[in-house]
């Protein structure tokens, strides 16, 4: 470590100082317009702790507000959102709102005041080298004509199952997710429960270790995985074909024991839900949040470079404020926009 010489490092004290106190009191220039702290649901996973990160830098940088989160599980959060407990939820996912959610908008107590992001997906993958190969790392293409769940028989040795040959392998979700529940019924519509072991890892820890150490080996693998998620930002992956999404059937995946049909997951569309009482007292905070637009593959880039530099949701959000502003400065004032950028 270099020892700056004492009157240097007084004056870069002295910098950092007034370059922090310039920071706050011009994001103080705009008025808050509650006197309490600005209540995020604090859901725990990346997805959604990033966008908090985001929404809360801007929301206390650029509009002089103070902002927390409570930490929790859906349900929980949801429900607490209608008592007025929490003010902004970054991330519902409109196909798989919950009932709590749902009861409170009926009775008027929050509202869906924006698009955070209209093309989350979900599915079956296999590593894109497995079809195409990948001249830069030698690999050679291991099936090339594999297009939709129906070539699947054809490739069982490709992903044969370690502990059970002359099977192959499908990577489902961790026991009681509502996926593995959908991808179990899926195998046996799809008619592959004698073909292939229906392996369901632990953890969704441990289902994401598996896709990132095959994808490392260049070995095939066969796997459910969903986006936005840093596996999806950091490995190049291709969603096998499926029959076209049909509501019925597939919400009939998630009941019954045997189903015989099964269809794509839909595209989801993920809103920006908010406390009735906050929208009132709020407008311009409101306004801001209704702008608020990402994507499916924005988010996936910054959780992938989350993963790749072990770095912290907030960490992220100042690198995406840092490396995007043609995206957010669309979302805000140009008062703001400038409170923002003297903040980082």
């Amino acid at each position: 470590m270099t020892t700056l010489p004492t009157g240097a490092a007084m004056l870069m004290a002295a910098g950092l100082a007034f370059t922090t106190f310039t920071s706050t009191a011009q994001a103080q220039d705009a008025s808050c317009e509650i006197d309490r702290p600005v209540m995020f649901a604090g859901l725990n996973y990346d997805s959604a702790l990033f966008h908090n990160a985001v929404a809360r830098f801007i929301i206390e940088n650029g509009y002089g507000c103070k902002t927390d989160a409570l930490p929790g599980e859906v349900v929980p959060l949801l429900t607490g959102t209608g008592k007025g407990d929490i003010d902004v939820v970054m991330e519902l996912w409109r196909d798989n709102i919950a009932e709590a959610w749902t009861k409170a908008e009926e009775s008027g107590n929050v509202s869906q005041i924006g698009v955070n992001f209209d093309d989350a997906v979900e599915g079956w993958y296999v590593p894109s080298y497995v079809i195409k190969g990948d001249a830069e790392r030698g690999i050679e293409p291991m099936a090339p004509d594999l297009k939709s769940v129906d070539d699947l028989p054809k490739y069982v040795e490709l992903f044969e199952d370690a502990e059970e040959p002359g099977k192959g392998r499908f990577y489902n979700c961790p026991s009681g997710w509502v996926c593995e529940k959908v991808n179990s019924g899926k195998l046996a519509a799809y008619g592959l429960n004698d073909s292939y072991t229906n392996f369901r890892p632990g953890t969704g820890a441990a289902l994401s270790a598996a896709i990132a150490s095959a994808h490392k080996r260049g070995k095939p693998i066969l796997y459910y995985y969903w986006g936005p998620t840093w596996v999806m930002g950091l490995y190049d992956s291709t969603r096998l074909e499926e029959p076209a999404y049909d509501k019925e059937i597939f919400d009939a995946l998630k009941t019954e024991d045997n189903p015989t049909k099964a269809t794509a997951s839909p595209q989801s569309t993920v809103t920006i839900g908010v406390n009735n009482d906050f929208k009132k007292a709020a407008p311009n905070l409101i306004e801001f949040l209704t702008k608020y637009e990402t994507s499916n593959a924005l988010v996936s880039e910054m959780l992938a470079y989350m993963q790749e530099n072990e770095e912290k949701p907030e960490d992220a959000a100042r690198y995406f404020l840092k490396q995007k502003p043609e995206i957010w400065k669309s979302w805000v004032p140009e008062n703001v926009a400038k409170n923002v950028e003297n903040a980082l």
